[in-house]
């Protein structure tokens, strides 16, 4: 493994560790940004991987990763929550109002589907 994948990795798993702590807390609006952070990091792991480079937005990143994830098998839900987590960082960072707060037991789903991307992505590389 490259050390640049090997970083995004790293990075990828402290994002996770840190959604974790977020949920344990209750702060439901950064264990749901962190869970998709995680997993947007862990694709730009195979990214760089397969290809040598990154992507430079979160499009870039949705729209590689989802070509790679076809070419190598990945599990094809798994692959689609990618682009779909990112309404979850949208709320935390942008959203007012009452359509600011992800729900508990959403960012709680999240933080599993996002421990199964991370996974999924370390047992391809």
């Amino acid at each position: 493994m490259t050390p640049e994948a090997s970083a995004y990795l790293g990075k990828a798993n402290q994002c996770l560790d840190y959604a974790r702590t977020n949920l344990s807390s209750g702060v439901a609006n950064d264990a749901g940004r962190n869970a998709y952070l995680a997993m947007f990091h862990a694709a730009q792991a195979l990214i760089y991987e397969r290809t040598g480079k990154a992507a430079k937005t979160h499009q870039g990143v949705h729209t590689e990763f989802n070509r790679i994830a076809k070419a190598e098998s990945f599990d094809r839900e798994l692959g689609r929550s990618l682009p779909r987590m990112y309404n979850l960082k949208a709320v935390a960072d942008y959203e007012t109002g009452p359509d600011a707060v992800i729900p508990l037991e959403r960012a709680s789903a999240a933080v599993d589907v996002a421990s199964r991307f991370v996974a999924s992505v370390v047992a391809l590389l």
